[in-house]
């Protein structure tokens, strides 16, 4: 593993078996994601975008092939030692924003430290700021059903960003969004990866999404079909 790259993943192969039928999701694909490099993965539904990335980040099990995060290969990781990892080093985005109604917003952003061990009081504190970061300080005590959609999706990268991983990984994070909500989401996610130098890997059918980052991996039949440089 070159001492730049962050993500590195050779020969990866997802075959799903419902017993009836083999469904190849992913055919032997090889990746490297420099560090604090800003990365869009595109293509057709069905393509394999959203297996690659639950691949990636060590969330689904491979056939075949290795995937090597910050120069550990997660998949010969136990179960729990990976979901630590998972919690340290990285952050999630998705689409549907997956917040608790029931908790306000810096509760749904403090969570994933408390679940960690961390001190509720720093918790608390480091939660506020990450939303401060996201430009909504006096929001915390809203609950999601009172924010629109571009705040929801704020609260999740506030979420995402407050352990302060390594990477953030984004699964259509604009794709419930109005155009200028996404826009305002993306600048976010820009302002992010130059400011931290986090390294974030984006999956989007939208190509202004994919125009903002570095670089583009155009997938097809569960294979890279493309690299595109955008800058």
């Amino acid at each position: 593993m070159q001492e730049d790259n962050i993500i590195e993943a050779t020969g990866i192969h997802k075959t799903y078996d419902t017993g009836k039928v083999k469904v190849e999701a992913l055919r032997g694909v090889d990746i490297s994601i420099r560090r604090g490099e800003m990365v869009s993965v595109m293509g057709p539904s069905g393509c394999g975008k959203t297996t690659l990335l639950n691949i990636l980040s060590g969330i689904d099990d491979i056939t075949s092939g290795e995937v090597v995060i910050d120069g550990t290969s997660i998949h010969v990781m136990p179960d729990k030692q990976c979901t630590r990892y998972r919690a340290e080093k990285m952050g999630f985005v998705f689409q549907s924003f997956n917040l608790l109604p029931v908790l306000s917003a810096v509760e749904n952003v403090e969570l994933p430290l408390l679940v960690s061990g961390v001190n509720p009081k720093k918790a608390r504190q480091q939660a506020l700021e990450a939303l401060a970061l996201v430009g909504l300080a006096g929001e915390d005590q809203k609950r999601p059903l009172e924010m629109s959609g571009g705040q929801q999706q704020r609260v999740t990268i506030a979420r995402a960003l407050v352990n302060e991983p390594a990477i953030v990984w984004a699964d259509e994070p604009t794709g419930n969004l109005d155009g200028e909500t996404s826009a305002e989401i993306v600048d976010l996610l820009c302002r992010m990866n130059k400011e931290k130098t986090q390294t974030f890997v984006i999956v989007t059918h939208d190509l202004a999404v994919g125009r903002r980052t570095n670089r583009i991996l155009r997938m097809a039949d569960g294979e890279i079909a493309e690299e595109l440089l955008t800058g």
